[in-house]
This record gives C-alpha cells, sequence and structure tokens, in this order.
C-alpha cells in the first residue's frame, strides 16, 4: 500500500502476529472469487480500507513455511472509503517511508518488489481525498 504524503511516498505495512512479521496485506482467494475480488476483500478486512483497483504489479513465488508453492498478485489500488483499522489476522499497521519500510519488512521478496516498485513508479496524482494503494493477493 502506498501513498503520497507531501514530500515523502509512504507505504503501509502491517503486522501479522500468527508469523510474527511485517509485510504487504494479503490473503486467500475465495473458491467464489476472482483475484481481484479477493484484493479488494483482503485489503478491506486487514486495514478497513475500501480500494478501488487501478494497475497489477509484477507478481512474486516462494515456498511458505509448509514448504507449499505461493504466488503472490499486486495491485496499485485506490482508497475509495474507510478508516484504516486492523483487527482481521493484524495487530498493528503503520505508515511508513520507503526506507523505514525497507528496514521494517521481514521477507527479502518484499523488499525486492518494494524497492523495484519504487525506482519505477511514482505514486500517481490524486485529489486529496484519495490515496494509492499496492496490494498483493496470495494465492494458491
Amino acid at each position: 500500500m502506498v501513498r503520497d504524503s507531501g514530500s515523502q511516498t509512504e507505504v503501509l505495512l502491517v503486522h501479522r502476529p500468527q508469523y510474527d512479521d511485517w509485510t504487504f496485506p494479503k490473503g486467500k482467494v475465495e473458491s467464489d472469487e476472482s483475484d481481484e475480488e479477493c484484493a479488494v476483500r483482503e485489503v478491506e478486512e486487514e486495514t478497513g480500507l475500501r480500494c478501488a483497483l487501478a494497475r497489477e504489479l509484477e507478481p512474486t513465488s516462494y515456498l511458505d513455511a509448509k514448504n507449499r508453492a505461493k504466488t503472490v498478485r499486486y495491485w496499485v489500488m485506490e482508497v475509495v472509503t474507510g478508516t484504516l483499522q486492523f483487527d482481521f489476522e493484524i495487530d498493528a499497521a503503520r505508515w511508513v517511508t520507503v526506507d523505514e519500510a525497507a528496514k521494517l519488512l521481514t521477507y527479502p521478496r518484499d523488499v525486492d518488489l518494494l524497492l523495484s516498485s519504487a525506482r519505477g513508479a511514482r505514486v500517481p496524482s490524486m485529489s486529496p481525498s484519495r490515496t494509492s494503494i499496492q496490494t498483493p493477493t496470495s494465492l494458491l
């Protein structure tokens, strides 16, 4: 999740107590939804922010703690409504600069995505009531 805070770009990271990690919001696709629907649902569940999809970013792949192959798809999204809150699977959420995020993120693959996105993309200009969001959704 990314927003332009005026002089800097900020990234929203979430802390998951189950894994004791700092990462981007993500989740599993339900059987009756598309990847895109999953991304919107998971962001709202984990952050309280209802978003609209913009463009898709590069996916990442890795083996999880149970040695299962995972692929995560990412989108730039715009906040439509909502207030940042974290009651579902998340015990903390924090807006931080890109440099701070690179130090806080738990997984090198997340740092790689963050830095490649930060180098290659500007946060789109939006009205003051809208924020740009990068959001992953995990695919099984």
